[in-house]
Formats: structure tokens, sequence, C-alpha cells
């Protein structure tokens, strides 16, 4: 207790853990690596798009971490396997897991194909569930614990009028695989929790940040029902990431944490 009291943020401590981030391409991905190397960690990212991939393994670089930029998508068993095993190639193990791949699809049910709810699946769980048990086997057979970190949404918990069954279903499915695996890891020392952002700013959200007339009105309608009253900035979802994947979160395990402004909470 003494040693803790005289560094507390030492709680927070990442420098030399071995981090691999899957779906390091997307927004939440790309901050995730970016958060993790500033932090002093030593860095895989995995994407399929070879040049995204590069630009964010430079920028990891450029913050001072070991990187090694893996290009494959996690969409099947192999693929997933080939990743972790690239990782513990360079760098010897691993000690945090995040998976921030995502999809979605927005359609009505009675127009939405199966082929469209099934890729949607397979992208925000299939993908979640191989990396968890391919990085997650890694971690058992290294015995000293590990920090695993999927991507959920507020979307988990509440329905959506304009067409989400299929998003809404696949982050109530990781929220399922969280705190399953939360309560199957947890003698191990390997902790499993999950972030569930609202709107934050990135590429796909740009035109609700925008000042023409109709973002205007979907913001103001939305914001109505979020105490914060504003949208998400990426910084906001940094402080949740490196608290999950940090020793500060070691009594945390089967969480969804809510970064969305208290959202949820109303």
């Amino acid at each position: 207790m003494s040693d803790f009291l005289k560094n507390p943020l030492s709680l927070f401590d990442v420098r030399d853990k071995v981090a691999l981030v899957v779906g390091a391409s997307g927004s939440f991905g790309a901050l995730a690596a970016k958060v993790l190397a500033g932090a002093g960690a030593r860095v895989a990212v995995s994407a399929g798009n070879a040049a995204t991939l590069e630009d964010i393994a430079s920028e990891c670089r450029a913050l001072g971490a070991e990187v090694e930029a893996v290009n494959r998508r996690g969409d099947n068993e192999e693929a997933c396997e080939a990743i972790v095993a690239a990782t513990v190639s360079r760098f010897g193990r691993i000690d945090i897991l995040v998976v921030a791949s995502g999809k979605n699809e927005v359609a009505k049910i009675v127009d939405m194909k199966p082929g469209q709810f099934e890729g949607i699946m397979d992208v925000n769980v299939t993908q979640s569930w191989l990396m968890a048990r391919a990085a997650g086997r890694r971690m058992l057979e290294q015995g000293d614990g590990g920090k695993v970190v999927l991507m959920s949404s507020a979307r988990g918990l509440l329905g959506h009028p304009a067409g989400y069954t299929a998003y809404c279903a696949s982050k109530s499915a990781i929220d399922g695989i969280t705190k399953a695996l939360g309560c199957e890891w947890g003698p191990t020392g390997i902790t499993v929790n999950a972030i569930a952002p609202t709107v934050f700013r990135s590429p796909l959200t740009a035109w609700m940040f925008a000042e023409d007339e109709k973002a205007e009105a979907v913001r103001k309608g939305f914001l109505a029902r979020v105490p914060k009253g504003r949208l998400g900035e990426p910084e906001d979802l940094a402080g949740p990431l490196l608290f999950l994947a940090s020793k500060a979160s070691d009594f945390y395990t089967g969480h969804i944490l809510y970064a969305d402004g208290g959202y949820t909470a109303g």
C-alpha cells in the first residue's frame, strides 16, 4: 500500500507491455494504437488496408513505440491465429488485446438481406470471438494474466428506430461475450471488458459535427438525450482505454464501460 501511495499513477503504466490492436485502420483502432504507443507499450497493429495500416504504424513509431504492422484482417480462424503468431514472433508475448473492428449497414429489417445481417455479425461478433480465443490461448500459456478490450456500443443496450437490428444485435452479443469471458477467465488474471461509446468524432460521423441545417437538426435531437450536452471526442475514449489496458483495472472484468456523456443513464 505504501508503494502505491507514493505513485498512484503507476497503476496506469503500460510501458514495455505488448499490445495487439486489431482493426487498427478504423477510428477507434487507430486511436487505441496511438494511445498505447504514446504510453510506452510495444504495439502490433493489424488491418486489411495496407496503406492506412502503414500510416498508423508510422504515427505510432513517431511516438517512440516499437511497432509490428500485420496486414491481415481477423476475418477467419487462420487469420486470427496468424495475427497473434506475428505479434509473438516479434515481441515474444501478448499482454493487451484490443479488438476494434466494426461494421454497420443501416436498413429496415424488411429490406435487409440475410447476407447483410450475417456480414455485420461476422465483423462485429465473430472476429472479436476468434481474436479473443487466439490471443487468450497465448495469455493462458504465459500464465501471468492479460487485458482484453472489446468494442461495444450504446446500441448494445438501447435500440434505434432507423434500421439497426443487425448492429444492435451484434453489440449486444459483444456485451454477452465480455461478461461470459470475464467469468470464464476471472481466475486466470485475464480481464475482459468492453468500451461502449455513443457518437464520437470520426470520418464516419463527421457529418453530425457539421454546421449545416440537417446536421444541426439531427444533433439537436440527439443531444437532448445526452446529459453532457455534446458529442464525443477521441480523447473521451483514450482514458477508458488506458484504464482497461492497465493494472488499474485488475479488479474489473466482465464490464461494459459506457463512454457516452450519460446517454444510457436516462
